[in-house]
């Protein structure tokens, strides 16, 4: 098979390149590497030589339409984003310009290029909104009333690709991501949390927690997280589906910290610091659809994870 995948020098989508040149792929990353990086493609690119391309190209950029129908993939997965919220409320408009307008340049180019499908990167942490504690952990049934920019852009991304399935034919599914950590993460954003700590714990500087640190989240592992793309990418699989892909367990942020401050070796106490205005109290995904349509469950529980994200630092770091 060949594959494109938009945003595949990031951390994501650099794991899921790795994982579909594994299963024996041609692979075509689009990425303008405005957060990605080549060097999280070196390792792949030395082992699959001409298996794996790299197009340098901004998905707001008209240009991206003809580079992915020029491509023929037969699967698009589309990562590529502005995945920040807080930079979604400062700027709506860039939010929209890449999370809309860029979603719909790689649509039109695999509509023209004759893919057979599109599996999106959307956000289960947004596109519910704020749910009642009584509603967690949430599952797709749930209605969606996103009240970021970042989440109507990916709420709008579900509904395009289901309007474009039927006008065009060209399938979908759609991941409804929870946080996801691991090797390779960038440290920004809410999910960048993990990345954080591991940075701050290995270098001895003291972590800081927002508010009591009660506050909640739902942490998937990328490796868990790419092999739902990876199903989700194979003929006659969750079409048309919007699926959670998260573990369905709750963890606090201090549970997070004592759990990466053990795996560390570090006894010291996080610094608390006051709340960030308008962040989540508590956000939990329920995964039981994904185990029926993609036939996926979560693999790796959190002690595992966060020892495999410090070792990867350590190693980085070294």
């Amino acid at each position: 098979m060949r594959a494109l995948v938009t945003g595949g020098a990031g951390f994501i989508g650099s794991t899921l390149v790795d994982r579909l040149l594994a299963d024996g792929h041609e692979v075509v990353v689009v990425d303008d590497l405005s957060s990605g990086s080549e060097a999280n493609l070196a390792a792949a690119r030395a082992a699959a030589g001409d298996r794996l391309r790299l197009e340098v190209l901004d998905i707001r950029d008209p240009a991206v339409t003809a580079c992915v129908a020029d491509a023929r993939p037969e699967v698009v997965f589309h990562l590529a984003a502005q995945a920040d919220v807080r930079v979604s409320v400062a700027d709506p408009v860039l939010d929209a310009e890449i999370n809309v307008i860029g979603l719909l340049r790689v649509c039109v180019g695999a509509v023209e290029g004759g893919a057979r499908k599109m599996v999106f990167a959307s956000s289960g942490g947004t596109i519910y909104g704020e749910p009642a504690p009584e509603a967690l952990p949430v599952d797709e049934h749930h209605p969606q009333r996103p009240v970021s920019p970042y989440g109507v852009a990916k709420k709008v991304g579900n509904d395009y690709l289901f309007a474009l399935n039927e006008l065009h034919g060209l399938s979908f599914t759609s991941l409804a991501l929870a946080n996801v950590y691991g090797p390779r993460q960038d440290p920004h954003g809410e999910a960048g949390v993990v990345a954080i700590f591991a940075g701050r714990l290995l270098s001895g500087e003291p972590c800081t927690i927002f508010g009591d640190g009660t506050q909640t989240r739902d942490f998937v592992y990328v490796g868990d997280v790419v092999d739902a793309f990876a199903r989700a990418g194979a003929p006659g699989v969750g079409d048309g589906f919007v699926c959670n892909i998260g573990t369905g367990l709750e963890t606090s942020v201090n549970e997070l910290y004592a759990a990466m401050a053990m795996a560390a070796g570090v006894s010291a106490d996080a610094v608390h610091a006051p709340a960030r205005a308008g962040e989540l109290a508590r956000s939990c995904l329920d995964p039981t659809l994904a185990g029926k349509v993609l036939d996926w469950t979560p693999e790796t529980d959190l002690a595992t994870g966060v020892a495999a994200t410090l070792a990867w630092f350590a190693e980085r770091d070294a």
